[in-house]
């Protein structure tokens, strides 16, 4: 099987920032938030949080949104053209999608291009609250090793050396730059200088 980050690997941006600001657009009341989000990443900041804790401040914006679930197909009507066609033209049935994005964010788009396999941070859509921790670094290898005991990895593909850890358990690793695939030795030799 192959394994594949989501944010600026087989899609374009950041999908946990483009959906904050198309919600921004539609309710800007979500501003009230801004200071509880800019003083948990002052907290990561000075290492007085983990990713886990600040998204989760940052996630609160959920709370002031009704039905935000259903505004998730919208969204990705808008942005699915995000998705990168190297992706597309690899695309196989076995594809594992893991990403630090809330599941229930992904879930709508994996379902249009066929993706069965998304790991992503469990992030409850009302509250805004986690169910664990931020799926990123070694995270991830623990939630692939839970899903697929005996799971192998032909090739992984992100575009963050925060990936190593599972980059390191495949047969093959691939930075992604843009649409250009870059191997990840070479990569993390080139990040390390």
């Amino acid at each position: 099987m192959n394994v594949y980050d989501f944010d600026q690997t087989i899609y374009m941006r950041d999908s946990t920032v483009d959906f904050y600001l198309f919600c921004l657009r539609r309710y800007p009341s979500i501003c009230r938030f801004i200071p509880g989000q800019l003083s948990g990443a002052l907290l990561l900041a000075l290492g007085f949080a983990d990713k886990t804790a600040f998204k989760q401040r940052f996630f609160a914006y959920y709370r002031g949104i009704p039905h935000l679930e259903a505004l998730v197909p919208v969204f990705w009507d808008s942005h699915e053209a995000g998705i990168k066609d190297w992706y597309k033209r690899q695309h196989r049935p076995d594809d594992v999608i893991i990403s630090a994005s809330p599941e229930f964010l992904l879930r709508p788009i994996c379902t249009r291009l066929g993706i069965k396999y998304l790991l992503g941070s469990r992030v409850d859509p009302e509250s805004g609250v986690y169910t664990g921790k931020n799926c990123d670094g070694r995270e991830k290898v623990r939630r692939f090793r839970e899903a697929f005991p005996q799971g192998e990895i032909d090739c992984f593909y992100s575009d963050s050396l925060s990936d190593t850890p599972l980059a390191r358990i495949a047969r093959e690793s691939y930075a992604v730059r843009r649409d250009k695939l870059i191997p990840w030795a070479e990569y993390e030799s080139a990040k390390k200088r």
